[in-house]
């Protein structure tokens, strides 16, 4: 089931990406897919965004760690870059760093053995009303080892336009 963002946010799509819902192209859990249909070759390379709240006090390197016991349900999963990134890698949303990690999975497509690389991206953004509740978004690149130069850079690029929604004052 498509779950939605805790806090709304912009960002623009680079050339040849395209929305996709994403109970229908098998991404539940997430509030936003996009597909980089130029990129088909037995998997189409994705971009999707998820979100939630938290008032526990993991840091965000914690919070990227959570993610790897969740998708060894696939497959077998490999950490093999973690780094923190700033304000200047995505200057509109957070003040605060964020952290960003790359992992190698082996998994299955279609019962036919496909390697898959990620690029995850977590930010946390802290409720101004509640300091001890914050936002933790989750932005990640995956696609095939072959497809990965094609996509990286739009997906770094993708994320340089993200930015916290305009409230409206009506």
């Amino acid at each position: 089931m498509t779950t939605t963002l805790p806090v709304k946010i912009s960002f623009s799509l680079p050339d040849g990406w395209q929305a996709a819902p994403p109970d229908e192209v098998g991404a539940p859990g997430v509030a936003f897919v996009a597909l980089h249909p130029a990129s088909i070759d037995g998997f189409t390379a994705n971009i999707t965004i998820a979100g939630q709240m938290r008032n526990d006090n993991a840091t965000m390197w914690q919070i990227a760690e959570e993610s790897v016991p969740r998708l060894e349900q696939a497959g077998t999963v490999e950490v093999v870059k973690k780094a923190e990134i700033g304000t200047p890698d995505i200057p509109g949303l957070t003040d605060s760093p964020g952290v960003v990690q790359n992992l190698r999975l082996h998994t299955t497509l279609r019962g036919e053995p496909l390697e898959l690389l990620q690029t995850q991206v977590y930010l946390g953004m802290e409720d101004v009303r509640n300091p001890a509740q914050r936002a933790v978004l989750e932005f990640v690149l995956t696609a095939k080892p072959t497809q990965l130069h094609a996509v990286l850079d739009d997906f770094k690029t993708f994320l340089r336009t993200v930015r916290p929604a305009e409230e409206d004052h009506a």
